[in-house]
């Protein structure tokens, strides 16, 4: 297996939030298609999706629960084919509504292979 370049993971956790930033439905999907892979896995402690279809759809319906707001992506700390690294939901420039904290592990041909997330904040908690 080729290594992956810390560089190249910062790019690729770069692309996974504007997937997550992408409203636009078919723009949304051509992202999700170039950036995970087919079988690509997201788990977070509300959702637990296998394959492009779910992720987006996930995606969408995140969308749809917080319409206005930004991902914001903190520091991406990486090595071999994981990267992890914090982000912020919440209006453009103002206070996140949501802080949290995600691990990517990346396939050998450069996509998201899974991420493993975690809530650090969320509304009403």
């Amino acid at each position: 297996m080729t290594e992956i370049t810390t560089a190249a993971l910062q790019q690729l956790a770069e692309r996974y939030l504007a997937v997550w930033n992408e409203t636009d439905p078919a723009a949304r999907r051509k992202l999700v298609d170039e950036v995970w892979a087919e079988d690509g896995r997201y788990t977070d402690p509300l959702a637990a999706v296998t394959g492009r279809d779910a992720i987006d759809a996930l995606i969408g319906a995140a969308q749809a629960q917080f319409p206005g707001l930004e991902f914001t992506l903190g520091p991406v700390d990486a090595h071999h084919d994981v990267a992890r690294f914090t982000w912020n939901l919440g209006p453009a420039g103002a206070e996140p509504v949501v802080i949290g904290f995600d691990v990517l592990a990346a396939t050998p041909d450069g996509r998201i292979g899974a991420v493993y997330g975690f809530l650090d904040r969320v509304p009403g908690a």
